[in-house]
């Protein structure tokens, strides 16, 4: 068996056209009539936000390779040309889509629970007056519009503003033809603008809307023949050149200003535009063909997810819930003696994230805490991660931060907390050059009356109390003696110069991580072949690496039972004969982003089961600090593997990868006659405020 060629192309998926397939999946949440209509406005915004990333990021990625001459192939064989031409005609089908479901289903929808998004024909003379008066007063101030001409050459254009070229006819003061313009709308107008209610109905107009109809007024004296929105996508990846750089974060501060103005990728365009203005624009950006999407409607979906907050109707939203505690915690004041007591899980969002703050919180205030430290990846606006480090370095703690400044698009926010640290004492490291640090992991050092313990909390997830809310992530509190020296030995590897330590529990990238999950899966495949039980159980958000894919095929063909829950990008093709026979591949997108990573391994009825910040992916194997962690008590391990046996069930969210790279959604078994599951209701069932989760 282990003859076969299990790394031939037709075994692999393609990683680009994988992810439009993720982005396929969220716009079927807002195709879904089971979604409440609010929340499906706001999957279409989503998956509008999802695409313009992924050409920031990834398409801008394979231009830049195919500028600099390269030839590399995906593992599926195909060549840069080839990827972008495929994702050329899988993005124009998803885009026909996403506007097919907002003009042909949701604005009726919405019309229908007297919420109207006005287009420019539905205006009647009070409506129209009132905008009028509005463009006047709150828009024309702050527009400036740009004549084209030898003196006025065409302005620059920010990532993803919006923008309109206008087509003129006429002599200016001067006494000069013009006949094109550009105006840009500042990121400082609302896109959307609520009218006054009228009859108890909800009125907005997008500002795109309100331009194109008052542009004239910006224009005296000249005929305005034709106005029309586009938008531009630049590379937004930046580009730090690690042995070359002295300061990182002054390198990383310039790039940032260069960041709206990297080389342009994509051109939207309203559909009415003509095409030799599009071919104008085009040429002016040195775009082809292949970069350019025509719409039937606003340029940037996304922001109607200003809709969502302008609209207070809570009936056509997802019901609000709070989240509980688990038994451990429930009526405790003391964490730390919680956490001596037995180790404490919290899985987010269904379950608070408010221990992980109150245990920093009551941490920067207990005079026996001698030290804390911590990684920060992305923490948010006004974090309170972020104000109890702060108060605890202004109390004499000795408080070390490991900030990521090169969290993608949270690069500008590090910075500054990094700066507010500072001030406040704290030593603040940016990790390790040339490799991100991914790791979740929180360490405090507390003097009790036998000596020095260490408490931890390590995640699968940010800290980050907002996507605590709307993320699933697993956290682990934790006073093992092994696990905390673990810790402390890699916050030492981090800030300081040393070799790499000798861990006795935890799993670490670059370094083991990799190598330790192959020998997991190898000794599935030895148990498997030995007639022993064998099963592999891993939810991710990728799974992409060659190596990894090689030797999961290989434990199918061995016999090994393995499922694997992959919220986004899959490269592996399950049900493949001779290949991956044993191997289902599920996705689950619904109303919470699934991002914990749990490894589980049968192990011949001892089971193992790790919690990890690493997806399957090279990146997070060779160029990030990576941690899985493993959950030791029973208990713990049981409570997972039911979490995991729900989703395993879920016939509500999933979607089944098919071996052709397609997903197909799971439905009930028809002779059952089942009621669809929905594996995140049941998770919040479980774990709601009300209920009482036995630890």
């Amino acid at each position: 068996m282990d003859q076969l060629p299990l790394r031939a192309p037709q075994h692999f998926i393609n990683r680009e056209l994988a992810a439009l397939e993720f982005n396929a999946r969220v716009l079927a949440q807002a195709q879904d009539g089971r979604v409440p209509l609010l929340e499906r406005l706001r999957f279409l915004c989503i998956c509008s936000s999802n695409l313009d990333e992924f050409f920031e990021i990834r398409v801008s990625g394979l231009k830049q390779l195919l500028e600099l001459g390269s030839t590399q192939s995906a593992p599926d064989t195909l060549n840069i040309p080839e990827q972008l031409s495929a994702i050329h005609a899988r993005a124009l089908h998803l885009i026909r889509e996403q506007y097919s479901a907002l003009n042909d289903v949701l604005l009726g929808e919405l019309h229908a629970e007297g919420i109207e998004l006005l287009a420019g024909t539905e205006w009647d003379a009070d409506t129209h007056a009132w905008l009028e008066q509005h463009f006047i007063s709150e828009v024309e101030p702050v527009l400036s519009p740009l004549g084209l001409d030898p003196a006025r050459p065409f302005p620059r254009i920010q990532n993803k503003s919006l923008n309109f070229i206008v087509k003129l006819s006429g002599k200016d003061a001067f006494g000069r033809d013009g006949d094109m313009a550009i105006v840009q709308a500042p990121r400082s107008l609302p896109r959307i603008v609520a009218l006054p209610a009228a009859g108890g109905r909800q009125r907005l107009v997008a500002l795109s809307t309100i331009v194109e109809a008052f542009v004239p007024r910006l224009f005296t004296g000249m005929e305005v023949q034709g106005c029309y929105q586009f938008r531009l996508t630049r590379n937004s990846d930046l580009f730090i050149d690690d042995e070359e750089v002295d300061d990182l974060r002054r390198a990383l501060e310039g790039e940032l200003a260069h960041r709206r103005y990297g080389a342009a990728v994509r051109l939207e365009t309203g559909a009415n535009c003509p095409q030799q203005m599009v071919d104008f624009l085009l040429q002016h950006f040195a775009l082809e063909p292949l970069d350019w999407y025509s719409v039937p409607g606003p340029v940037n979906l996304n922001r109607f997810s200003a809709i969502y907050d302008l609209v207070p109707r809570p009936d056509l939203k997802y019901p609000v819930f709070t989240p509980g505690l688990p038994e451990g915690f429930s009526g405790v004041h003391d964490l730390f003696d919680a956490i001596r007591q037995r180790d404490v899980l919290l899985h987010h969002p269904f379950q608070s994230f408010t221990p992980v703050m109150d245990l920093l919180r009551q941490a920067a205030a207990d005079p026996t805490v001698l030290a804390i430290k911590q990684t920060l990846y992305r923490t948010g606006d006004h974090s309170h991660i972020v104000d109890a480090l702060v108060a605890a370095a202004q109390a004499g703690k000795d408080v070390t931060v490991v900030i990521e400044l090169r969290a993608r698009f949270d690069e500008e926010a590090n910075i500054e907390l990094s700066t507010r640290l500072q001030e406040a004492g704290a030593h603040v490291m940016y990790g390790v050059v040339g490799y991100k640090t991914h790791a979740k992991l929180l360490l405090i050092v507390r003097r009790e009356a036998h000596g020095i313990r260490r408490y931890c909390h390590l995640g699968t997830g940010n800290y980050h109390a907002g996507t605590a809310r709307s993320y699933t992530d697993y956290g682990l509190f934790t006073c093992d003696e092994a696990i905390g020296t673990d810790v402390h030995e890699i916050f030492l590897q981090l800030t300081s110069l040393t070799q790499t330590p000798r861990l006795r529990r935890l799993l670490q990238s670059p370094f083991k991580l990799h190598e330790s999950l192959q020998a997991l899966i190898e000794r599935e495949i030895t148990h498997a072949r030995a007639g022993k039980s064998a099963r592999i159980i891993a939810k991710l958000n990728a799974l992409v690496d060659p190596a990894t894919i090689e030797n999961l095929y290989r434990a199918s063909n061995a016999g090994v039972r393995i499922d694997l829950i992959v919220r986004g990008v899959c490269a592996l093709r399950p049900g493949l004969p001779g290949v991956s026979e044993n191997i289902q591949v599920r996705s689950i997108v619904g109303r919470f982003l699934e991002h914990s990573r749990v490894f589980w391994f049968e192990n011949a009825g001892r089971a193992q089961l790790y919690l990890a910040s690493a997806d399957w992916m090279e990146r997070n194997f060779f160029r990030r600090v990576e941690v899985a962690f493993p959950i030791q008590l029973a208990k713990l391990r049981a409570r997972i593997r039911e979490d995991l046996e729900r989703y395993l069930k879920d016939t509500s969210n999933a979607w089944l990868l098919q071996s052709d790279g397609s997903y197909a959604r799971a439905a009930p078994e028809a002779a059952a006659r089942t009621a669809p599951r929905d594996a995140q209701a049941q998770l919040l069932e479980a774990y709601s405020a009300a209920a009482r989760l036995p630890e």
